[in-house]
C-alpha cells in the first residue's frame, strides 16, 4: 500500500508528496466526513488538469489509475494505495485511467 496526498502551493502549483500514516494520525480517525461512496468506472475516464470541489480520501480498489501534478510529476494508482486530495484550487491535476477501476471517496469536510 502506498499513500500520496496532492495539494496546491501558494502560488497555485499542485504537487505530489509521498505520506506516511505515521506522519497524519488525523486520517486514522476520520470524523469531518460527508459522504462516502463506492464507485466503478470502466477506464474511459481522461481529463485535463482541474482542481477538485472538496477534498476527499481515496482509497483504490482495483486497477490502475494515473494522476499527474502541474509540476510535472505523476503516479500510478493502484488496489491498496491511498490518496488525499487537497488540490481544491489552482491548476488541479489530471487523471488517465489506465485500465476499468473501483475506488471508495471519502469526501472529507474542513
Amino acid at each position: 500500500m502506498a499513500m500520496y496526498r496532492v495539494f496546491t502551493d501558494a502560488d497555485g502549483e499542485s504537487h505530489i508528496e509521498d505520506m506516511n500514516l505515521a506522519d497524519h494520525p488525523e486520517l486514522g480517525s476520520l470524523t469531518n466526513v460527508s459522504a462516502v461512496q463506492v464507485q466503478e468506472f470502466d477506464g474511459s475516464r481522461h481529463r485535463d488538469f482541474h482542481p477538485l470541489p472538496e477534498r476527499r480520501l481515496i482509497i483504490h480498489m482495483s486497477g490502475e489509475v494515473e494522476i499527474g501534478a502541474s509540476d510535472g510529476s505523476k503516479i500510478v494508482l493502484r488496489a491498496g494505495d491511498v490518496r488525499l486530495m487537497e488540490d481544491v484550487s489552482g491548476k488541479g491535476h489530471t487523471h488517465n485511467d489506465l485500465s476499468p477501476s473501483s475506488a471508495v471517496y471519502v469526501v472529507l469536510t474542513d
